[in-house]
Parts: structure tokens; C-alpha cells; sequence
């Protein structure tokens, strides 16, 4: 029976039994986290063979002779700029290799339109009185910092089955204070959406007032699958050239949860407009990232078929953390009407809606009974998530034990957090 065809003695007999469940749990002394989607030990020791693979002086030399060891090669060595190139979907002379975080990356480009202006006769965005930026949301929460960060006024969009709503996009961006969109077009953070065709189409034929709109493609999970068959999703930059719009999009991608996230190799790509307004910032920043940690990559991997290949390694563990997660769900809560979730194709989360009201409740309990969560709002912008209903549950850290024992916690705190919400109505 669901929780809301229950009467209100059958609730406060349901309380009752779920307080005695939920302090029985905390007798347990439980210390797990769930709150960032971090690589488990068993997929970073995939990678440890890469640590041994330079050990002379000819190892330390690129295709084009350069020496890794030293200074020099700002957009990154030849070799690594084909793989991430091919990971992104373009020509390597629209890639630059930047050093382990593409995070760091967004923050510089977006650092460097706030002081240069992106076209010319535009001014900087700090000089832009009321500057904007669209959110689509539920959404990646570092993503909103940034942009907090800069004082942009963040204008949530809803998130669609087909990704972000287009109808909003199309009518925001005539304004010319809106200065850009974040996107994560496959396997989004946190719902595991993959954008439609259509959308990225649109996407590529937007006109925004603003001339230096800039459509920030974070393509962070493109080879992330957790199935046999994967997402497609259409190329951006093939579409906005088709559309006479090759400077909208700036794409971003990383090994940081392919490698080590720590010590992995992002790179992001951009028309040759854009990138010179961002590798004239770079060359005063750094004279050259980390080298021989590209190089190490390319020993390793070989060429991109090779890192899908090493991510074939990577679903063989993930997909059954998140088959266990669906399961827990569809066992525990779905059949009392609690939860709605997508189960995703790919990526590093689910993402759960609970009761409206009792996002928050839900995740102070379980943080009380030793389960660490993301913090509730931390979707949306501002962390404001107006339903106060959205979870995102990170399962890949954890081993599959310790999974158990966290989405039963979980379970059961939004049960009692459910019950507490509707005693007190």
C-alpha cells in the first residue's frame, strides 16, 4: 500500500516502526560516503600499469621529438591532442590538453571572458551590469559555482526527458545580458539524461542577442556507459557549423574518472576565434602542463579505441552498483509511492526525487545514521531546489557491501522522513 492511501493510525504505527529500524541503524556506527562520484580503489588500481611506463630518456620523446621533461608545448603534445581530440569529436588544431582538471579549465575560460572581451566590440562580462547565465537544472553543482562565484545571476532551466527546455533557452537568450548556458549533454549530472537530436540541433541554430554567448558543452562522461547499448549524441560542433554558429560551443572533457582524477589529463576544444582569446591568457598562466603525465596516457592507451576498450573495464565494475541501486528503489520505495528515478544509460549517478518537502530531512538522517549524501539542493542553482525533493545518489566509491548497507539506510530515511511529512500535515 502507498503511503498516501494509508490512513493517519497506520502512520503513526509505521513512525513508530521505522524510528525503532532507524536507531537500531545507528547502533551500528556506520561511516560511509556517498557524497561525491569519486572512482572506487578496484577502478583506479585499473590504471596503476600506467605509473611504470616511462623509464628512459627516449621513453620522454613525442612523435614530433619533442622532450617531455622540459619546458615548452602549451596546447599540449601532439599525440594527446588526437586522443582527446577524437574524444570530443573534432580536428586536434581545435584542442588544447590542459593539465588534470577540465573543471580548471572551465573556470579559466569563463575567468578569461570576465576580463578580455570573447568579440570584439564586446565588452567584458565583468563589465556587464546584471549579467546572466542559464542552469539547467537538477544540475552539476561545481558547474554553479563558477558562476557564482563571478556574480552571474543564475536563471535555473527546467530539465526535459530530451534534455534542457529549448522553449526557455530560445526565449532567454534574447536578452543581451545572458551570457551563456552550462550543459553536460551526455549522461547529465545528476539525472543520466542524453540530449536529442533535436536539442542539439537547436542548440547549434540558437541566435542569441548577446554576440558572446558561449554554450559551455561539458562532455564529462562521453564514454562513461554502464550498458551494451550506449547513448548516441550528435556532434555540436558539426551542427553549429552547419548552422554558421562554429563559435557557440566550448567543450570540455577529462581522464578524471577514466585514469586517476587526481592525476588524470583535461582537455577542451573551441573554433579558432575563441581559442585565441583563451590561449592568450594560457601563455601568460603556464608555459606548459604536465607533459610526461600526457605522454603517459598515450603509452597506455595506445589511441582512443583503446581508452573505450580500458572503459569496457570500468562498466564490468559500475554496472552492478547501479543495478543495485535501481533494485533497492524499485524494492523499497517506488512500491509505497516515494521515489521517482531514472535508471541511466551511463555517467556517475542516480538521481532520485523523494517525497516533495523532504529532500533535506532525508539526508540529515542519513548523515545522523553514518551515510554521507549530497548535500539536498546542491542540484540547483543558489541550492535552491524549489521542491526540495532532489537527491543525488554517487554509488561508485563504495564497495558493493558497503552499497547495501548505505541504500538500506537510505531507504529507510526517506520512509521516516515521508511519515514525518505527512503527521505533520
Amino acid at each position: 500500500m502507498q503511503y498516501k492511501d494509508m490512513n493517519k493510525v497506520q502512520w503513526i504505527i509505521e513512525h513508530h516502526k521505522l524510528i525503532k529500524e532507524y536507531k537500531e541503524i545507528q547502533r551500528m556506527d556506520l561511516s560511509l560516503n556517498m557524497a561525491r562520484g569519486v572512482p572506487g580503489k578496484d577502478q583506479l588500481t585499473l590504471s596503476l600499469p600506467m605509473l611504470d611506463i616511462i623509464h628512459s630518456d627516449s621513453d620522454c620523446r613525442t612523435i614530433d621529438g619533442s622532450d617531455c621533461r622540459n619546458y615548452g608545448v602549451l596546447d599540449g603534445i601532439p599525440e594527446c591532442k588526437r586522443i582527446m581530440a577524437d574524444m570530443i569529436g573534432v580536428n586536434p588544431t581545435m584542442v588544447m590538453v590542459g593539465g588534470n582538471s577540465s573543471l580548471n579549465m572551465m573556470f579559466d575560460t569563463i575567468s578569461c571572458f570576465m576580463n578580455k572581451p570573447v568579440v570584439e566590440g564586446c565588452p567584458a562580462w565583468n563589465e556587464v551590469k546584471d549579467r546572466k547565465f542559464l542552469c539547467p537544472a537538477p544540475g552539476y553543482d561545481r558547474h554553479f559555482g563558477i558562476t557564482e562565484y563571478f556574480d552571474f545571476e543564475m536563471i535555473p532551466i527546467q530539465m526535459n526527458d530530451d534534455g534542457p527546455d529549448m522553449d526557455a533557452i530560445e526565449e532567454y537568450v534574447k536578452d543581451p545580458t545572458v551570457k551563456g548556458i552550462w550543459c553536460v549533454p551526455k549522461y547529465s549530472n545528476p539525472q543520466g539524461i542524453t540530449y536529442s537530436d533535436e536539442v542539439v540541433r537547436r542548440f547549434a541554430r540558437l541566435k542569441p542577442a548577446a554576440k558572446d554567448f558561449r554554450i559551455m558543452w561539458d562532455n564529462a562522461y562521453c564514454i562513461h556507459h554502464l550498458t551494451d547499448h550506449p547513448d548516441e549524441l550528435l556532434n555540436i560542433f558539426e551542427e553549429c557549423e552547419k548552422a554558421g554558429n562554429s563559435d557557440l560551443p566550448i567543450a570540455f572533457c577529462s581522464t578524471s574518472k577514466i585514469t586517476f582524477p587526481g592525476s588524470g589529463v583535461a582537455a577542451m576544444a573551441a573554433s579558432p576565434n575563441n581559442m585565441k582569446v583563451i590561449k592568450h591568457k594560457y601563455r601568460f598562466q603556464t608555459i606548459g602542463y604536465d607533459k610526461i603525465n600526457m605522454l603517459r596516457h598515450v603509452r597506455f592507451f595506445g589511441d582512443f579505441e583503446g581508452m573505450k576498450a580500458h572503459m569496457e573495464k570500468h562498466r564490468e565494475i559500475l554496472a552492478p552498483r547501479f543495478e543495485l541501486v535501481c533494485n533497492k528503489l524499485e524494492e523499497k520505495l517506488v512500491p509505497l509511492g516515494l521515489v521517482s528515478y531514472r535508471k541511466p544509460n551511463g555517467g556517475y549517478f542516480v538521481c532520485v526525487d523523494v517525497m516533495d518537502g523532504t529532500a533535506k530531512r532525508v539526508v540529515a538522517l542519513c548523515k545522523q545514521a553514518g551515510v554521507v549524501l549530497t548535500d539536498a539542493g546542491a542540484t540547483y542553482p543558489y541550492k535552491n531546489d524549489p521542491r526540495d525533493s532532489n537527491i543525488r545518489i554517487a554509488p561508485t566509491a563504495p564497495t558493493m557491501k558497503n552499497l547495501r548497507k548505505a541504500l538500506d539506510v537510505f531507504c529507510i530515511c526517506a520512509r521516516l522522513a515521508a511519515i514525518e511529512r505527512l503527521l505533520s500535515e
